[in-house]
């Protein structure tokens, strides 16, 4: 019990570590020079390339004329991901037909154990207009590059396999592509619900 709290509070430590480390790249991120900002705020997003449940090629163009919650988050992980992920099905569910009106998509940065088909496992598990999507590592780099995720591998301790750390954040991005906020890692069901109302309202 007592390895198992101490992993746990060490998980929770990575967590918020990585979400700091997202926070302030999304605070320190240069102004926008192209118009890709929303308010002011952070330059986030950009073009892509990634794989759907059917191996059909998707870019960011598939995204417009809706607004999008993009996550970004691995299938082996044990407990951020499924957490994020079940709490937006139950924004989802509370939404109903307005869930519609938007994209809502997970992104795994695992490239090497995550194909379209472990995704499309992964994401049935929660509602079904949460989009599972995959790529290759240079796929991967680039649009973690570009909405500026941190994700990292981190070698189990028995050194034969490997977990990853990754920020905790919910991108939220209007219908032309571009940044319009976040959400954070335990924020509670009525502040993602309020921000999910928003996006689609004003996104």
């Amino acid at each position: 019990m007592r390895m198992k709290t101490a992993g746990l509070a060490g998980a929770a430590i990575l967590v918020v570590a990585a979400t700091v480390f997202a926070v302030t790249a999304l605070m320190q991120a240069p102004p926008a020079g192209d118009g890709n900002a929303r308010g002011g705020f952070a330059d986030i997003g950009g073009p892509f390339t990634l794989t759907d449940k059917t191996g059909r090629t998707v870019t960011e163009a598939d995204f417009k004329g809706k607004p999008s919650a993009i996550f970004f988050g691995f299938t082996f992980c044990p407990d951020v991901c499924p957490t994020t992920l079940y709490e937006l099905s139950g924004a989802m569910e509370e939404l109903g037909a307005d869930a519609d009106r938007m994209n809502v998509v997970f992104v795994s940065v695992d490239w090497e154990r995550d194909g379209p088909e472990e995704l499309e496992r992964y994401v049935s598990a929660f509602d079904d207009r949460i989009r599972g999507l995959s790529g290759t590592k240079d796929e991967i780099e680039r649009i973690t590059r570009a909405y500026r995720v941190y994700y990292k591998r981190v070698p189990t301790e028995d050194g034969e396999d490997y977990t990853i750390d990754h920020s905790a954040l919910v991108y939220l991005m209007d219908s032309d592509g571009r940044f319009f906020g976040t959400i954070s890692y335990n924020e509670s069901p009525e502040m993602m619900l309020g921000k999910l109302k928003r996006l689609i309202a004003e996104g």
